[in-house]
């Protein structure tokens, strides 16, 4: 129910579930873990670990890697970076994107007000939203050198199909972190947007932003540093699932995806 989601405590709902999530007594993260495999049908035979004992905590479960034959990489210079459902995508016409049916945000919104905002005004996006049953690591899509990167402090609204149609702005009013890559495509922008139990968000290069959880945007500037990417390279992990949204520049290189699909990480999107 939305109503419930604006009076409940969604940071303090979402720092105990940080916690259990943690909990290493092998009753209790075989139990859940158990429960939540057949719960949401995940597929541990994809996983490295296939037997739920030999995960430490219901989050090393949660965030698992996969057998390196479980994912193709394509060849394609641009390639899905999650596995998901692709909930929107399309062109952004005057720095508007799609939320759902006669729900819209701005870009400058979605990106914190940050400067770099109008270089996306007419650009083109998608947004793939990670089920609790999808692998929750997340790839580079393509190569890119990492230039900065902006967390942005807000709500933890679901991003469920539900919540998604019924709230206004949501993208724009959750938690999020934003990272900017120089690509061949141009600068591109990857969204990595939080949400209840979803308050944790880590890169490979910072580490875990959240939490704590912080109340003013923070800046970090990498573009001194020569931070390189190949496409298809871990970049992050949501501990616990939400949703990406990848931002490019121009409307010349449109995805080879359809609203509602379900994709895997590596597959191409040219």
């Amino acid at each position: 129910m939305i109503w419930l989601q604006h009076i409940i405590p969604q940071h303090w709902l979402s720092k105990l579930m940080f916690r259990f999530a943690r909990i290493e007594n092998t009753w209790i993260k075989n139990s859940f873990i158990t429960w939540f495999v057949k719960s949401y049908q995940v597929d541990l035979s994809e996983a490295v670990r296939e037997n739920v004992q030999n995960y430490q905590s219901f989050n090393d479960f949660f965030t698992r890697a996969l057998k390196p034959s479980a994912r193709k990489i394509s060849s394609n210079n641009l390639v899905c970076p999650v596995d998901g459902t692709v909930s929107q995508l399309g062109n952004i016409n005057n720095s508007t994107i799609v939320q759902a049916k006669n729900r819209d945000y701005t870009v400058s919104a979605l990106l914190g007000n940050n400067h770099q905002a109008h270089q996306f005004d007419a650009g083109y996006f998608s947004t793939i939203y990670l089920s609790p049953k999808d692998y929750h690591r997340i790839h580079m899509p393509y190569d890119g050198r990492l230039i900065s990167m902006d967390y942005i402090p807000g709500d933890l609204f679901s991003v469920n199909k539900t919540t998604t149609e019924g709230v206004n702005d949501l993208f724009a009013r959750n938690e999020r972190v934003v990272c900017y890559f120089e690509t061949e495509f141009g600068l591109c922008a990857f969204v990595l947007v939080g949400a209840i139990f979803v308050g944790s968000m880590q890169t490979v290069w910072q580490g875990q932003i959240t939490p704590p959880y912080k109340k003013k945007i923070q800046h970090f500037d990498y573009s001194n540093q020569h931070i390189q990417l190949k496409k298809g390279e871990e970049m992050g992990r949501f501990n616990m699932g939400s949703t990406v949204i990848m931002l490019m520049p121009s409307q010349v290189h449109k995805f080879n995806l359809k609203q509602a699909e379900v994709v895997r990480m590596g597959q191409s999107l040219l």
